[in-house]
């Protein structure tokens, strides 16, 4: 490729610089004497350029030039040309990390850095890793006004080793702003804090939440030369939100620089300002709410113990009234339908929230959104409130439902009201869908009445970002529930000014806003490749060790694929297609005489080795891994459906045939 002239003399003067800081020419002329004398008195041949090159190269002069002169490569040229290995062990891709950034020096930015952090006792007794050593990494994620950033996975110990830079765009939802650069008096008004999560990794891939923050930025408006350092003091989540887990050293600068700062009188006012106005909204609330639940209870006194939650607990066990933690939100191009967004929501992992010691008690924790999302796992209430929040995006009316499932346990689920009157039930950990068909207890015994598949017993409250119900109807199982939400008779409703007040977004509050869903990161092809070579492996061990020979048939393996992408849809959709082709083809690859057996299985996570330790667990599945008999063929194929957040549905199918001996 030619350069242009410019060019072209440009890079030769960088050569130059360079060679001249190294020294290079007086290395040359140290090099140059030293072979003459070696090499040329005996014969006084000629010292041609060849064997001074090799002299050069053989005292690693030119190895050092080389690395000095660092030469920049596409890395998405590089990813596009070279095929990935499979792996031994499944390596969670990280996105590539962007080398520059451009700045657009109209606008506003925060630059926040993380150097290091101290303290993260936890870890005290924790060794070096080796390199190439899989080991608990920790990771931070940030948002800020709509803006999402994930640091680099870094190994866990006392001191973990933060490096990161991330910058935050101040004014990036500002749509009349655009153009203008914003000052210090308007970024002060901006109270939006940065939400930052602390993950850890395990070994085995486990996610945990270490830590929940919401970092005041704005002292760095009244900081000198606008930058200032500050030492941020994390506290554990759910029973141990009182406890230190560590301390991160962050240092905050404003870009471009600030024409003129703010007095630190000025910016300590407006936090104080803003504490007393949320301080005071929340108080009126919670005498609103409490005035309420008084009129609730002269109902019936029975309403005492019905399930109607008005405040919950989030991961850093401070009380938010439920409203708040629901928001329409939309998922752009990421999810297309109400129903795929259900499908998103099941296959993020399912976790109680963690308690110490026994007794059976269920620990309250509903997880801010970030929070859930980083760690992609939660409890019911954090997918219901998920959920809600997706199908009120969608433009539908979707209510969280507070109740009972069999038993007696507290469970929370999603309800959308139709146009025309109609009821459906979301179940949020699994994606069903239930049309309710309340049951008339007032009808003769003779009228046939409709059977409730849903598994809800009971229903205290409903509620989402603008209403609150508590039911007051007679009885609270769900089966005979009437959802005619305007009959106060039947649902006492919340003041929706009460609601707004605390719960508006927008409005100065403790409530931080919802982040954006990031699109996956997952590779499914690769995914899928790398986990049908490790269960490939695993049961031909498996078979090796029950003195079993494998022998792999690769055409059948790919035959199972449509029943496989035929399971995902119906999943999503509940519409079963293409069984007819699946029967078909696999009729055809197995001759007269012999027998084939096949056992799909669905997960939510990527780790092999656990998934193949649940397919033994079932006798269907062990039977076909461990098959005996004449001509034995085994099959097995993996497909991974990637979703946002890098949630994945993984399914598996095993199959065999075999000829059969009677």
């Amino acid at each position: 490729m030619a350069l242009p002239p410019e060019k072209a003399s440009e890079l030769k003067q960088i050569i130059h610089q360079q060679l001249v800081k190294m020294d290079v020419h007086g290395r040359i002329r140290e090099v140059l004497a030293e072979t003459i004398r070696e090499e040329l008195a005996p014969e006084h041949q000629q010292l041609t350029t060849d064997d001074l090159i090799k002299a050069l190269r053989r005292r690693g002069i030119i190895d050092d030039v080389m690395k000095e002169l660092k030469f920049v490569t596409d890395v998405n040229e590089k990813e596009r040309t070279s095929a990935p290995k499979p792996s031994t062990h499944f390596v969670d891709r990280e996105p590539p990390v962007l080398q520059k950034t451009n700045i657009d020096p109209t606008r506003r930015y925060l630059y926040l850095q993380v150097l290091g952090g101290k303290a993260f006792l936890e870890h005290l007794q924790e060794s070096e890793p080796l390199p190439g050593q899989i080991c608990s990494t920790f990771t931070l994620c940030l948002h800020f006004r709509n803006q999402r950033f994930r640091s680099k996975p870094v190994p866990c110990a006392c001191e973990p080793d933060f490096h990161d830079g991330f910058l935050l765009e101040v004014h990036k939802d500002s749509l009349g702003d655009g153009s203008k650069m914003v000052d210090a008096t308007t970024m002060l008004s901006i109270c939006d804090p940065v939400h930052m999560v602390l993950i850890k990794t395990d070994t085995f891939g486990e996610t945990t939440l270490v830590a929940s923050y919401f970092l005041e930025w704005r002292s760095v408006l009244a900081a000198e030369n606008g930058v200032t350092n500050v030492a941020v003091e994390l506290l554990g989540v759910g029973t141990e939100s009182k406890v230190s887990v560590g301390v991160l050293n962050i240092r905050l600068e404003m870009y471009p620089q600030l024409n003129k700062t703010l007095s630190p009188e000025v910016t300590n006012t407006q936090f104080a300002l803003e504490r007393q106005k949320t301080a005071e909204k929340e108080r009126l609330f919670l005498v609103y709410a409490k005035q309420w639940w008084r009129e609730y209870l002269q109902i019936r006194p029975t309403h005492n113990v019905r399930l109607v939650k008005i405040f919950a607990q989030d991961e850093n066990g401070v009380n938010h009234p439920v409203c708040s933690y629901i928001r329409p939100l939309r998922a752009g191009r990421l999810l297309d339908t109400p129903r795929q967004a259900a499908r998103f929501v099941s296959v993020l992992g399912y976790e109680r929230a963690p308690v110490i010691g026994g007794g059976g008690g269920k620990q309250e924790q509903w997880c801010t959104l970030l929070a859930f999302l980083c760690r992609n796992k939660g409890d019911c209430e954090d997918h219901a409130n998920l959920l809600c929040s997706l199908l009120l995006g969608f433009g539908l009316e979707a209510f969280v439902c507070v109740g009972t499932k069999a038993k007696g346990v507290p469970h929370t689920w999603v309800m959308t009201c139709g146009t025309d009157g109609t009821i459906t039930f979301w179940e949020s950990l699994t994606g069903h869908r239930y049309i309710h068909r309340p049951i008339n207890p007032d009808d003769p015994p003779l009228v046939e009445q409709p059977k409730p598949l849903y598994p809800y017993r009971t229903i205290g409250c409903i509620f989402n970002h603008q209403k609150f119900f508590g039911n007051c109807q007679p009885s609270d199982a769900v089966e005979v529930c009437v959802f005619d939400l305007h009959d106060e008779s039947k649902w006492k409703p919340m003041s929706g000014e009460a609601i707004k007040s605390v719960c508006a977004p927008g409005t100065t509050s403790s409530v931080p806003p919802f982040p954006p869903l990031c699109a996956s990161t997952v590779d499914p092809a690769v995914t899928s490749n790398e986990i049908e070579l490790q269960l490939r492996i695993l049961v031909s061990e498996h078979r090796k060790d029950l003195g079993l020979s494998t022998v792999w048939d690769d055409h059948l393996s790919y035959l199972l694929s449509p029943a496989l992408a035929a399971y995902e849809l119906e999943r999503t959709t509940s519409i079963s297609a293409g069984n007819e082709e699946f029967q078909d083809a696999v009729r055809r690859a197995v001759p007269d005489g012999h027998t084939f057996k096949g056992f799909p299985i669905h997960f939510v996570y990527r780790n092999a080795r656990r998934a193949f330790a649940t397919c033994l667990r079932s006798p269907f599945c062990e039977e076909i891994i461990c098959c005996r008999g004449d001509q034995v063929r085994l099959a097995v194929r993996v497909r991974v459906f990637t979703y946002p957040e890098s949630a994945c549905a993984v399914w598996i199918m095993f199959s065999c045939k075999y000829r059969s001996v009677l």
